[in-house]
């Protein structure tokens, strides 16, 4: 039987995945840790911030508008009696003066649905785009 005279090569461990980690692990946490110094320096500053009770905007949201369709046709704004020119008009100064103004149609069960959706296609025009229609989910249908 021969014998070996040939030494194996050592085995070597590479490195080089495992520095490459490190330096992925160090970069994280220096990109993700927070200085303390930032914090510090804003403390340190001699201001008295004012304090408030309950922050609410200086000027409160408009109610929505009501737009009723009766049976025989007739458009009532906030219970003033309207054209459909008019109702545009009324609505678009409305909006300019409120940007999220609301509009709840209101027509009456019996009354043609055409005047009803010509009262949404103004609304549309206008680009009201809180639009409600009301509906009554009791068996009375009256609602006020």
């Amino acid at each position: 039987m021969p014998l070996k005279t040939q030494q194996d090569d050592q085995t070597q461990i590479n490195l080089t995945p495992m520095i490459d980690i490190v330096f992925l692990l160090i970069i994280f946490f220096m990109v993700g840790s927070r200085f303390s110094d930032l914090d510090q320096a804003e403390r340190d500053i001699a201001l008295k911030v004012p304090q408030v009770q309950n922050a609410q905007a200086l000027t409160s949201a408009p109610d929505k508008r009501i737009v009723n369709v009766y049976t025989d046709g007739k458009i009532t704004l906030d219970q003033q009696p309207v054209s459909l020119a008019e109702l545009e008009s009324q609505l678009a100064t409305a909006r300019e003066q409120y940007q999220k103004l609301g509009v709840v149609v209101r027509g009456d069960r019996t009354s043609q649905f055409e005047r009803v959706a010509q009262v949404i296609a103004t609304c549309e025009r206008v680009k009201i785009r809180d639009l409600n229609i009301a509906v009554s989910s009791s068996g009375e249908g009256v609602v006020r």
